[in-house]
């Protein structure tokens, strides 16, 4: 029997998209170093603030949305 409220199936994909998510409120990204020549890695380091809906973030210390594509990849 059908509910109609499909309520089970987006909790599923809003679940699924969280665990997407190539970045996390409190998580620390990395420019890369083309963005900001002549810097440490220590100095292109900063702190997730917001993750907002359009997949950009807000950091800590640095003004304005940033996209993935600003910062190095993650090594696991």
């Amino acid at each position: 029997m059908k509910t109609g409220s499909g309520s089970r199936r987006k909790r599923k994909r809003e679940a699924a998209a969280l665990e997407n998510t190539w970045a996390r409120p409190g998580m620390k990204v990395i420019f890369r170093a083309e963005l900001m020549p002549s810097r440490e890695t220590s100095e292109r380091t900063f702190r997730v603030v917001t993750l907002l809906p359009s997949g950009r973030v807000l950091l800590e210390g640095v003004s304005g949305e940033h996209a993935e594509k600003e910062f190095e990849r993650v090594r696991s």
